[in-house]
């Protein structure tokens, strides 16, 4: 259960940021990403932990899965352009899923992390999920680890918008997120630069951003 673990805590802290009163407070105002309002924004982040909810309840996927590396590798929404349809979709998604207001995301949310605590721990880290937006499927615990760097990245997002610090990971859930974008970045990058924007300031002004 060690990253599922790791999903439910962060996910627990995700909950606990969409019920701070500023996020409602704040429902109908630009967020600190573009395009965003806080509550598109909200809805974008509590969509992370619905999407773990099929995963969980539908039959594994015969497909063969690919590495989480390679996930991002062909994912299309990564570099697209803000106007374009895949932003404008997503954007849209996070409307809709918050559409409802502040308090009905968080009962849902709250209601989503009640059910995963039971339902994770009857399936197998390596249960094959199949991703009906990408095609491709993942093992359910890389499928998490998506999560969870969505998770943490939103996280921040909407902490910013509404003036409040971003909350603390629990190392049981930073550590294998800073794992992943660190990979990432060498992947995109390359470890050299990777390297040198860690270690020496003098040679790292290279960007090392993986979104």
């Amino acid at each position: 259960m060690g990253l599922k673990n790791a999903y439910l805590e962060i996910a627990a802290q995700a909950v606990s940021l969409l019920d701070v009163p500023e996020v409602a407070a704040s429902w109908e105002q630009p967020s600190a990403l573009a395009r965003w309002a806080v509550g598109g924004l909200a809805g974008h982040l509590a969509y992370q932990i619905f999407s773990v909810d099929p995963a969980l309840e539908e039959p594994a996927s015969e497909r063969e899965p690919i590495s989480v590396l390679e996930h991002y590798a062909r994912a299309a929404w990564i570099d697209a352009p803000l106007d374009g349809e895949i932003s404008s979709g997503i954007r849209a998604k996070g409307e809709a899923v918050s559409s409802e207001g502040a308090r009905r995301l968080v009962e849902r949310a709250e209601a989503a992390v009640g059910r995963q605590r039971t339902r994770l721990g009857e399936v197998p880290g390596d249960r094959v999920v199949f991703m009906p937006q990408t095609g491709w499927a993942l093992a359910l615990d890389d499928f998490l680890l998506t999560r969870m760097v969505e998770l943490a990245v939103h996280m921040d997002d909407l902490a910013v918008s509404v003036s409040l610090r971003m909350p603390t990971l629990p190392g049981a859930a930073f550590d294998p997120v800073l794992g992943l974008l660190t990979g990432l970045a060498a992947q995109r990058h390359g470890q050299a630069v990777l390297l040198r924007a860690l270690t020496r300031a003098e040679r790292g002004s290279s960007a090392v951003n993986v979104f």
